[in-house]
C-alpha cells in the first residue's frame, strides 16, 4: 500500500474512534462546567452500547438502537443525580459504583444472550469523497458522526451564550453566590448530568451499532475515563476538548493500524498508548489551567 493509502487508512480509523469520544465529551464538558466531575460517563457509554445492540437486534433497526442507547445513558445520569444530590452520597463514590454495576450487569447479560448484528448506514458525500488522502476518511462515514457538525456548535452556544449556560457556569464557579440569586444549584447540576447521560449513552451506542455492529464484554474499555482526560486536556474549553478527542482517537487508530501496515511493536504497549496519553494530559494540563472553582464540590443549601 502507498504512503497516501496508509495515511488515509489511519485517518479513517481515527475518525471512527474519535466519534464516540466526541459525543460523550460534549456531555462531560457541560457536566464539569456545572461543577460535577462525572466519573459515571463510563457507565453511560457502556450501558448505551449494550442497550443499542440489544434493541437493534430486537427491532431490526440500528437507529432505534441509537435512541434507546441514549435513553439508557440518560437513566444512568438520573440515578447518579438522585443518589448524589438527593441522597447526598459522594459523587465520586456514586460514579465508581455505577461503573462497576453496569460493567458487571452487561458482562452477565452478554454471556447469556445472543444478538444479531446491525449497523447504521454509511453516508457518502459526492465530490468531497474524491479528495485525495482525506476524502474517503472524512466524507464516507456512518451518518451519526455528521451530527457532531451541529452538536459541537450547539453545545458551545448553550454554555457560552444562553441564559441556562450562564447559570450553569455560575453554579460551577460559585454555587453559594448562584444560590443567593435564586438559581437552583443542584437542579442545574442534575440537568447537566442528564445532558451528559444522553450524549454519553449516544456515544456508546454509536460505537456499538455505528462502528462495530455488535457488543462485547467491557466494550468501551475505559473510554469514559479518556473522555474526562480530554476535557482536562482541553482546559475546560470545548474546542480544545474536541482536539483532545481527535488526538486520543488517532492514538487508538495507530494502535489498530500499525500491525496491519506491517509495523511490529509490542501489542500491550500499543494498547496502553491512548491511556498513557490521557494520563500525561491530565498531569500536564490539570496544573497549567484552572478548572471551574467548584468542580467536584458538593452543594448543600444552608450549609456554611
Amino acid at each position: 500500500m502507498s504512503v497516501a493509502g496508509d495515511v488515509s487508512t489511519i485517518l479513517a480509523s481515527g475518525v471512527r474512534l474519535t466519534g464516540p469520544l466526541a459525543f460523550a465529551a460534549c456531555g462531560e464538558y457541560i457536566a464539569e462546567r456545572a461543577g460535577t466531575m462525572n466519573i459515571s460517563v463510563e457507565a453511560m457509554m457502556l450501558g448505551g452500547a449494550f442497550a443499542s445492540v440489544a434493541t437493534a437486534s430486537a427491532t431490526g433497526s440500528a437507529t432505534i438502537g441509537l435512541v434507546v442507547g441514549a435513553a439508557v445513558g440518560f437513566a444512568v445520569a438520573v440515578l447518579h443525580g438522585t443518589l448524589a444530590h438527593r441522597a447526598e452520597i459522594n459523587t465520586f463514590v456514586v460514579g465508581l459504583v455505577l461503573n462497576s454495576l453496569v460493567l458487571g450487569l452487561t458482562s452477565y447479560l452478554i454471556a447469556v444472550s445472543r444478538f444479531d448484528s446491525h449497523q447504521v448506514s454509511l453516508v457518502s458525500i459526492p465530490l468531497l469523497r474524491d479528495i485525495p488522502m482525506v476524502g474517503r476518511a472524512l466524507f464516507v462515514e456512518r451518518w451519526p458522526v455528521y451530527l457532531l457538525l451541529v452538536l459541537v456548535p450547539l453545545t458551545w452556544w448553550l454554555v457560552e451564550r444562553s441564559r441556562w449556560g450562564l447559570e450553569l457556569r455560575a453554579v460551577g464557579e460559585n454555587p453559594r453566590a448562584a444560590d443567593v440569586t435564586g438559581i437552583r444549584v443542584n437542579v442545574r447540576r442534575r440537568q447537566a448530568l442528564m445532558w451528559c447521560g444522553l450524549l454519553g449513552g449516544f456515544g456508546g451506542a454509536y460505537l456499538a451499532v455505528g462502528e462495530v455492529g455488535s457488543f462485547n464484554q467491557n466494550m468501551t474499555a475505559g473510554r469514559g475515563y479518556i473522555v474526562i482526560a480530554a476535557v482536562i486536556f482541553g482546559a475546560w474549553r470545548l474546542g480544545r476538548t474536541m482536539l483532545g478527542c481527535v488526538l486520543f482517537g488517532l492514538a487508538d487508530a495507530m494502535r489498530l493500524a500499525l500491525p496491519a501496515l506491517g509495523v511490529t511493536l509490542n501489542g500491550q504497549f500499543l494498547i496502553a498508548v491512548p491511556y498513557v496519553l490521557a494520563l500525561l494530559a491530565m498531569l500536564v494540563f490539570a496544573t497549567q489551567y484552572r478548572e471551574p472553582k467548584a468542580l467536584g464540590q458538593p452543594f448543600e443549601r444552608g450549609s456554611s
